[in-house]
């Protein structure tokens, strides 16, 4: 298994070059890890957290929590992501997090971050990007959701899950693990979920992917980013194109 700290160098080195220093900053980190059931939630809306999370292993989802008890989901977080890095920079959260089947999460203290964010600035940098990066996917789903019809709206989604999956490591051939039920599906998309199941029926004749039993298998990798309209410029990752995906038609 790999260890809680290799997991946050792996995801760090995905778009930014970190010195011996700041991997010896972050192997002398304080990680306590918890395991969560689906659906627990590990950071709530109006917390005042004095911990930031790392995602060990799992999926997890940020949300907003609406006065009538309704989720809309906002952005989907893999092994290696830091869902509320945020947290370091505001006094209450905004929104909540929590697992989307059986997740580990490590919880670091932000005291021990921001004394190893003075002593190793690139470090300090590599987080702050992550912060960006979660705006640069925040931007991408407002545009997603408003712009996009229904079925490149739910291909988008996928492509990126995928992308970002394959980046981490985490795909196997063609297929990743996707703990998303179907009215989760819904509140991230805004379809009800009669929409859902048309709309995924719709991808599934298409030949491109398949969901079931939580995972995603994508068959033709370009049809699924033609059709979902989908560059994964926004993501800033470095990894290879996805025309040398051989695995992929």
């Amino acid at each position: 298994m790999e260890k809680t700290h290799d997991v946050l160098i792996r995801n760090l080195r995905e778009h930014t070059a970190l010195a011996d220093g700041d991997v010896a900053e972050i192997r002398a980190l304080t990680f306590t890890r918890r395991d969560f059931d689906s659906n627990e939630d590990f950071i709530r809306q109006g917390d005042e957290p004095e911990h930031s999370a790392l995602v060990v292993s799992g999926m997890v989802a940020r949300y907003h929590l609406l006065g009538s008890g309704r989720r809309q989901y906002l952005s989907f977080h893999l092994s290696g992501d830091l869902p509320d890095s945020q947290g370091l920079f505001i006094d209450q959260m905004d929104h909540g997090l929590c697992a989307l089947g059986h997740a580990t999460v490590a919880f670091i203290p932000h005291r021990e971050l921001f004394i190893a964010f003075r002593r190793q600035p690139t470090f300090a940098l590599a987080v702050w990007r992550e912060t960006l990066l979660d705006a640069a996917i925040f931007r991408e789903a407002i545009t997603n959701n408003s712009a996009r019809p229904m079925q490149a709206r739910m291909a988008h989604l996928f492509c990126e899950l995928f992308y970002r999956a394959r980046a981490a490591q985490l795909v196997r051939g063609n297929r990743c693990r996707m703990p998303i039920s179907l009215a989760q599906l819904g509140e991230t998309l805004g379809m009800a979920i009669a929409t859902v199941n048309r709309t995924l029926a719709e991808l599934r004749r298409t030949g491109a992917m398949d969901l079931r039993e939580g995972e995603l298998v994508v068959l033709k990798w370009r049809e699924l980013q033609r059709l979902g309209d989908f560059s994964p410029l926004y993501l800033h990752l470095k990894l290879q194109s996805p025309r040398e995906w051989s695995v992929h038609g």
